[in-house]
């Protein structure tokens, strides 16, 4: 079922296209991620998602009970933590309880009486965070959930994130830290220069595992490499080894070939691009279209 989507949604700043004709659907019980650099139009596609700016053109649809954390959390500066809560549990009519509940939930309860003017970056974070808990939504949409968070911090969020989907909960997660997308999220939708270039799983996107191969000499391994892998199952990577596309039960099979045609082996492992290298290599073969 889907929590959230968008159609060809589109917003324009005088002549500057901020976010081009993005569709995208979020389904229930996924951690969605929201991928791209700072400025590539994820914030502003999340704020006319949420309904807090229109959109020149298009459309964008979210569940009626959802929970944010967008562009870092606001509150009042000299009240408590803990205070600033029981003000938004008081305007959405939850009780104290649940104040309780959250702020023990991103580890703040021992510190839920210092002053919010006090607090660090990473504090300020989580509190936004806890904030976007209360009442318990179907639809949790955070906006760089981890700025500001020390490496602790961050594994805490991932954990956090992972634990509210497995109790059912939705969370679209914007992010530009490409390894913890791809550490927690089921789904990806990949955007740069408020273009959406990809959405699928995130196995998807990496394409699943190759073999990375270093022989020489390096002309006929290219040639065995190609007879078992074809020609387009072959590529060469920056540190001049190959990958082909072939799964890692394959390994001995290219072995056995590569001795064969008298080419000395040095390595071959099985290889997973990453979310970054996917990244990066979409982005540029955007940029050459251009």
């Amino acid at each position: 079922m889907t929590v959230a989507s968008t159609e060809s949604l589109t917003k324009v700043y005088g002549d500057r296209v901020a976010v081009d004709k993005v569709t995208m659907t979020v389904r229930r019980g996924e951690v969605y991620g929201f991928l791209g650099p700072n400025g590539a139009g994820k914030t502003t596609t999340l704020r006319m998602l949420l309904g807090l700016i229109r959109p020149t053109s298009g459309s964008a649809r979210a569940s009626t009970s959802v929970g944010a954390l967008i562009e870092g959390p606001g509150f009042f500066p000299y009240l408590s933590g803990r205070a600033n809560l029981k003000v938004l549990a008081r305007h959405r009519g939850l009780p104290d309880s649940e104040v309780e509940r959250v702020l023990e939930r991103v580890d703040l309860a021992s510190r839920g009486d210092d002053r919010f003017k006090g607090y660090s970056l990473g504090m300020k974070q989580r509190l936004g965070v806890a904030a976007a808990l209360m009442g318990d939504p179907e639809l949790i949409v955070l906006d760089e959930p981890t700025n500001g968070l020390d490496p602790a911090g961050m594994a805490d969020m991932r954990a956090l994130v992972v634990d509210l989907a497995r109790g059912g909960q939705t969370v679209l997660l914007s992010s530009h830290l490409l390894a913890e997308v791809q550490e927690i999220c089921h789904r990806v939708g990949v955007i740069d220069d408020g273009r959406l270039l990809r959405e699928s799983t995130v196995a998807e996107l990496r394409g699943g595992v190759s073999l990375r191969v270093r022989a020489t000499p390096e002309p006929e391994a290219l040639a065995v490499a190609m007879r078992l892998a074809g020609d387009d199952g072959v590529r060469r990577d920056t540190d001049g080894s190959l990958l082909l596309t072939l799964p890692a039960d394959r390994a001995p099979d290219v072995a056995r070939a590569l001795v064969e045609a008298r080419v000395d082996v040095h390595e071959i492992t099985a290889a997973e691009r990453s979310l970054e290298e996917v990244f990066f290599e979409m982005t540029s073969q955007k940029e050459s279209v251009r």
